[in-house]
């Protein structure tokens, strides 16, 4: 089916068929929201993390004298399941993390333009694993990509958009 004009929630089988509709966001901006998205996630781990560990928690090196990634199960909640939980959510049901929203982006499916289900959202969150790997390519696809799809929109079928 070739519908551009399909009923919301309808699967359409041409991924362009919402290319003239669709403003898609581009590499700058989406790093933007990125950057506002850090440094609101920083202000509320980052007193949580000393608050528990202390500054030892920046400083501290492991037994092997490098830098250690993980100092305990409250670490392990606040810094990576907290913020995986908390960035679904917010793209489950409200389209976009906080930074997204403040440059009024949202993140839709790419063949109906309708909100992102929940599996689509935990596909993106995981796909950020390749994306980031080698050298974060994933990312920088956006800057090359007709519809601005990092790889992560790509394996949840995600488009990230300009309202």
């Amino acid at each position: 089916m070739n519908n551009r004009y399909a009923p919301p929630g309808t699967k359409v089988s041409d991924p362009e068929a919402h290319a003239g509709k669709f403003a898609y966001a581009g590499f700058w901006l989406r790093f933007a929201a990125m950057l506002i998205d850090s440094v609101l996630l920083a202000m509320i781990t980052t007193p949580l993390l000393l608050w528990i560990y202390g500054t030892e928690y920046y400083l501290a090196e492991s037994e092997l004298g490098s830098f250690q990634l993980v100092h305990g199960p409250a670490d392990v909640l606040i810094s990576y399941v907290f913020p995986a939980i908390a960035t679904v959510l917010f793209w489950r049901y409200r389209q976009a993390t906080p930074g997204k929203m403040l440059l009024s982006l949202k993140i839709v499916d790419a063949p109906t333009g309708s909100p992102p289900s929940g599996k689509q959202a935990w596909i993106r969150w995981f796909g950020y694993i390749p994306s980031t790997l080698f050298l974060c390519l994933g990312f920088l696809w956006i800057a090359f990509d007709p519809r601005k799809q990092a790889w992560h929109d790509k394996l949840a079928d995600t488009v990230v958009i300009r309202k």
